[in-house]
């Protein structure tokens, strides 16, 4: 794409902060700031993925892992808070998802063990994890104050603080999951994920471009599941207080 094309590319931003001054949103200073924002991590992104790339040094490929992987922590531990611990619990889940993920991508031989692929792919992963832990801190909470009375009934008649709360456990990492299921079942129809319009317009084969996008979509599939339920039975006790009371 030309430097030409990408400036127009702005006209997009100009209609969306002409819609929120016309409806009065308030928006048009956040929407700056996260275009200026964007682009220049883009940018940065951009020049240290293409360093890494000539140099393939293992100990900048699992630096910048490990960067993607505090941030993804701190944007989604944001759904937590008054949660004391959530953050390490949040990385550990993360951690351990991608570890798994990349494990067996790597020693299947599915992805070549380059920074090309390892990268893309964790930060697609990481990504996925993030959200998937946003989702069940939020439905947690929910679920906690909408289902009080139960949880502490079951706790008086003698139930264990994983008893009493299992059911709140298991509709939180139900309702996380969700957005990656239904992502499953219109991929194709209603949407051509990113990874697969990228290859395309860059010139690769549509098949080929299918084949990983569907690989994408697998690890998707597994990342979440494996994030949502070591989350859960790592965090699980935190809406209880030393006394095993619901705070």
């Amino acid at each position: 794409m030309s430097t030409l094309a990408l400036g127009f590319a702005l006209t997009f931003v100009m209609i969306t902060v002409a819609l929120s001054k016309w409806q009065k949103l308030g928006l048009e200073k956040d929407i700056a700031v996260g275009t200026i924002r964007g682009a220049l991590q883009l940018l940065f992104i951009g020049y240290v993925l293409h360093f890494i790339f000539q140099t393939e040094h293992w100990g900048l490929i699992f630096m910048i892992i490990a960067i993607m992987i505090v941030v993804a922590t701190h944007n989604a531990g944001k759904r937590g808070e008054g949660l004391k611990g959530i953050y390490w619990r949040i990385a550990a889940a993360i951690a351990v998802t991608e570890t798994i993920t990349m494990s067996l991508m790597l020693s299947l031989h599915i992805i070549k063990p380059t920074s090309q692929f390892i990268i893309p792919i964790s930060g697609m992963t990481i990504g996925s994890s993030m959200i998937v832990c946003g989702l069940f801190l939020n439905q947690m909470n929910r679920e906690v104050q909408s289902s009080r009375g139960e949880i502490e009934a079951l706790l008086a008649l003698g139930s264990s603080v994983r008893q009493a709360i299992q059911q709140a456990l298991q509709r939180s990492v139900k309702a996380s999951m969700i957005p990656t299921i239904d992502g499953m079942k219109t991929v194709g129809l209603v949407q051509l994920p990113g990874m697969m319009t990228g290859m395309i317009i860059a010139g690769a084969n549509p098949v080929e471009a299918v084949r990983y996008q569907m690989l994408i979509l697998f690890a998707f599939t597994a990342a979440a599941a494996i994030t949502s339920i070591i989350l859960s039975m790592l965090s699980y006790k935190l809406w209880f207080t030393r006394e095993m009371t619901l705070k």
